[in-house]
């Protein structure tokens, strides 16, 4: 069956660049308010599932419009007090800029992606889950775009998401492009890199970190007060949706998530603001330390929170996390 590339006009929440068999680009043509999700290839996804976009449309050479949609369940990105996961807001950015990465500044598909930031601020009133999946309307705005050559070595960009016209989140990220033959050698030299994997190590309670399942907890307890061993399970569904040779970003912010719920100690933790930077691979195999400690906040501001992360006494990431004050106690 031979392929076409079609683009389709805009509707409310459907836009579609995208290639499919002759008979898929008919139906789209007939029924222009379908909604599917984008290809999961362009935004490094194993599992159709996993994919929460559903269409972009440019604007211009540097803003795009791109939708997506956010169950009300989800395998992972777990409802918080009747809201959202604001994770679920993390990885509608980072699956954003691998989309447009492909689609709209020519990245080959095997090209490999280095995560520098990610930021994240939600509106927790705009958050709330409904009696229906959410539509999101994403304005992205690229605010540096630098090419070695023809080709794109890095990308950074800012996004506003809204939900029936109004915002529900901010954010935005930056990653640099590196092809498979300089990602090999920067790889095949680091330290170790024949060691296997770490074992996998136990986890704190999941009901200390706002999970019901062990199998979702990404943090082990050493004794250590307000310091934790990350937990990479690399069969996890989500989290490894597929095999990786690194521990990804987003495994990352979930452990600074977690790690500020263990350290206010509540049943809850709805985080308003994420801001995270990332200096160097966490490798699979050896420890990484995860440190939280409360900043200082005043009145009935958020509470913040910063968590680093330490492998062989290099640093690897550091989260700051803001939390709504509101929030019981666990015990």
């Amino acid at each position: 069956m031979s392929a076409s590339t079609i683009q389709l006009t805009p509707s409310a929440h459907t836009m579609t660049s995208v290639t499919t068999p002759d008979s898929m680009g008919q139906l789209l043509a007939r029924f222009p308010e379908l909604t599917t999700t984008v290809p999961k290839e362009f935004v490094h996804r194993a599992a159709v599932a996993e994919v929460l976009l559903t269409g972009w449309a440019r604007r211009d050479d540097e803003r795009f419009g791109v939708t997506a949609q956010w169950p009300r369940c989800h395998s992972y990105f777990t409802q918080v007090d009747g809201h959202h996961d604001p994770l679920i807001v993390a990885e509608t950015i980072r699956q954003i800029g691998a989309l447009l990465a492909h689609t709209e500044f020519d990245v080959p598909l095997d090209q490999k992606f280095l995560m520098w930031d990610l930021r994240l601020t939600v509106v927790p009133e705009h958050l709330k889950v409904s009696g229906a999946p959410a539509n999101i309307d994403i304005d992205v705005t690229c605010v540096e775009v630098r090419r070695r050559g023809p080709a794109l070595a890095k990308l950074r960009y800012e996004t506003v998401l809204r939900r029936d016209g109004q915002v529900v989140a901010t954010g935005g990220a930056s990653y640099t492009c590196a092809s498979p033959q300089a990602y090999e050698r920067l790889r095949r030299n680091r330290p170790h890199s024949d060691r296997p994997p770490l074992a996998l190590t136990a986890p704190v309670p999941p009901q200390h970190v706002g999970r019901t399942s062990p199998t979702d907890v990404v943090l082990s307890p050493i004794g250590e007060e307000n310091c934790w061993q990350l937990r990479a399970d690399t069969r996890h569904p989500v989290l490894f949706d597929h095999p990786q040779d690194h521990i990804p970003g987003m495994v990352l912010i979930e452990a600074a998530r977690q790690a500020a719920h263990l350290l206010l100690g509540r049943e809850s933790v709805l985080p308003v603001t994420m801001v995270s930077e990332f200096s160097r691979y966490a490798e699979l195999d050896a420890p990484c330390l995860i440190r939280a400690e409360a900043l200082p906040a005043e009145g009935n501001a958020p509470v913040s929170v910063l968590v680093t992360g330490e492998q062989e006494g290099e640093p690897v990431f550091s989260t700051t996390v803001l939390v709504d004050p509101v929030g019981r106690r666990l015990g």
